[in-house]
């Protein structure tokens, strides 16, 4: 300028980002949750051991109030012996309740396998059926069941809600509800898309060994900090 002076500077026009809707926040919180558990373990698996669609039900059948643990230390004999509806029905409920009488409610669960394998004879041709009302119309199988079945062997992107993923649903929280049935309804609101195949299996795991009952263990946990348990241990 003529006097020697700079000009003064101009000011920056202010720009308004717009603001993140609470609805918005919290898609992006669940969205990342999942990101980081698929980060951790992009190819989780089930923990019950089987060998076919057949042995992949009547394991899920057994494992109703009892450890996958437990239920695989009785099916590896059993499975050698029976792996099709009808090896299982020639074997017979008295001896079927042999193999699986470290297994809690083996009695009834014994009955119930044998059943259903008959079922599965009479009606599907000894095949498992991909269809959900098939699957509950089986003996001793219900709609957790029935969605493992689907998960694991079909890979329909569904969740099955059992006592770890109604815990870590409503304590994180994800998508509180007082039954296993709201859980599970809003969890398949809530999970998105690309991660709904393999959602069933990360929060079962999480629960299992991380976010545990009595104890989650926080200080190793990888979504500690999109929490909102009141109880966490940091």
């Amino acid at each position: 300028m003529p006097n020697g002076k700079s000009a003064p500077a101009k000011a920056r026009p202010t720009v308004s980002r717009p603001r993140m809707s609470p609805r918005s926040r919290e898609a992006a919180r669940i969205a990342e949750i999942f990101a980081r558990l698929e980060a951790a373990d992009p190819h989780p698996k089930g923990e019950l051991e089987h060998v076919n669609v057949f042995t992949l039900l009547v394991a899920v059948v057994l494992s109703a109030q009892a450890t996958d643990v437990g239920v695989n230390k009785a099916t590896r004999q059993l499975f050698e012996v029976a792996d099709t509806p009808q090896k299982m029905a020639a074997l017979g409920e008295e001896r079927l309740k042999d193999y699986i009488k470290t297994i809690g409610l083996y009695p009834t669960k014994a009955k119930n396998v044998i059943a259903l394998s008959r079922r599965l004879i009479e009606t599907h041709g000894g095949e498992v059926p991909c269809d959900r009302e098939a699957l509950e119309a089986l003996p001793g199988v219900g709609r957790k069941t029935a969605n493992v079945v689907l998960n694991i062997a079909f890979h329909v992107p569904v969740i099955a809600v059992d006592t770890h993923i109604f815990r870590l649903s409503n304590r994180l929280p994800l998508a509180a509800g007082k039954t296993v049935e709201q859980v599970e309804a809003g969890l398949e609101k809530i999970v998105p898309e690309r991660f709904k195949l393999h959602a069933h299996h990360w929060l079962i795991l999480h629960g299992r060994y991380v976010c545990k009952a009595r104890r989650p263990e926080c200080e190793r946990c990888i979504i500690a900090d999109l929490c909102r348990f009141a109880g966490k241990t940091i």
